[in-house]
């Protein structure tokens, strides 16, 4: 595993570049004991910006006794703390840290769609503070053994899977993200001037518009590790066919072979060759049925699917779309309970922008 020199450097990444951490800001930290390794070194350098953390610590098991026990009313209850948090604070900061990828596998997909619906006017709280910087959050990833056997890998192989990828190995990983930042500035500026975006391969064959929408360039702040350039399409305007190669996740279970067909913005039909159930009931959530994101990955160091989308949406060579809620920095309007991102390989795909082939093969060449 990662020595205390690696742990150091995540530790202010994540602090000073990610959450430019100032005096006086409330930062929430929230993980597993499992991380208790990387949290103390967050603390310390948290501290010494002259913020003020607290912890928010998960024990092993909690959430599957939640599911298996919870009333309804307890399925739908939101924490005074958590709204208070949504509402006030100035940092939230979620470390990945999972004692079991596969604990909610075989919860009631019923009950996975009553705790999102609960959350819906949470989760528009915590995306207008986000829009509007007054909420700076971040997310990423401590490795575990669960993790690294979700994805084939032993400790050691998954731990440097993740600090290669978060460029924590470097020298200077804050120059890198810097420069990665500046690298994809081109793309999002090339692409703020256009107005209809098609994605195409031999299972895709989607096309939107993005007339009034704004890109944006995610390079490390609230994802770590980052490398993705993304926007929402108009909401209507969606129109296509699209297979996404990978699974989607969705509360700790899988649903394979995703198969969307799209008609002015809505999916009309929908299917998977396992967790159709799940699928039916995530899309009967409002706001579901449309898109609020479209986004190409652009971070070669992510090299291998992980099952955790942290990573994955930002493999280089793939392009994502989420179902659900909107960004609203990118001018979109759609609302939902659910932010649910989907994996497409376009190693063998093309993307163009008002006609134009701008991406191929996996590869942008503007």
């Amino acid at each position: 595993m990662a020595n205390n020199g690696i742990i150091e450097k995540y530790a202010k990444v994540l602090v000073n570049y990610s959450l430019q951490l100032k005096k006086g800001d409330k930062l929430l930290i929230c993980s597993s004991y499992l991380a208790e390794e990387l949290l103390k070194e967050i603390f310390t350098q948290a501290i010494a910006a002259g913020a003020n953390p607290e912890f928010k610590i998960a024990l092993n098991g909690t959430s599957k006794i939640f599911y298996d026990n919870a009333s309804d009313d307890q399925l739908e209850y939101i924490s005074p703390l958590m709204q208070h948090v949504y509402e006030k604070y100035d940092a939230l900061l979620h470390v990945l840290a999972p004692f079991n990828k596969k604990e909610l596998q075989n919860v009631d997909p019923a009950k996975k769609q009553k705790v999102s619906l609960a959350w819906t006017e949470m989760n528009r709280i915590f995306m207008e503070r986000a829009a509007a910087k007054q909420l700076r959050w971040s997310l990423c990833v401590f490795p575990t053994s669960a993790e690294a056997q979700e994805c084939g890998m032993s400790g050691d192989e998954y731990a440097d899977f993740v600090y290669n990828c978060c460029f924590l190995y470097e020298d200077d990983p804050t120059a890198c993200w810097y420069q990665l930042e500046k690298n994809q500035q081109v793309i999002v500026d090339y692409l703020n001037g256009k107005k209809e975006i098609c994605f195409k391969s031999d299972s895709i064959d989607v096309t939107f518009r993005t007339d009034d929408r704004k890109w944006i360039n995610s390079a490390g702040k609230n994802n770590m590790p980052s490398g993705e350039v993304f926007t929402t399409p108009i909401e209507d305007s969606v129109n296509g066919t699209v297979r996404f190669s990978y699974p989607g996740i969705y509360m700790g279970q899988e649903i394979e072979d995703i198969t969307l067909e799209i008609k002015a913005g809505e999916v009309t039909k929908a299917s998977a060759a396992k967790g159709q159930d799940l699928l039916d009931k995530i899309l009967e959530i409002p706001g579901a049925r449309r898109f609020g994101e479209a986004a190409i990955g652009n971070n070669d160091r992510v090299n291998k699917f992980t099952k955790n989308m942290l990573f994955d949406e930002k493999m280089g060579g793939t392009i994502h779309m989420a179902l659900g809620a909107a960004y609203p920095e990118t001018g979109g309007k759609n609302e939902s309970a659910v932010h649910w991102d989907l994996l497409a390989d376009m190693k063998n795909g093309q993307i163009l922008a008002d006609g134009e082939v701008i991406y191929e093969n996996g590869k942008f060449i503007i």
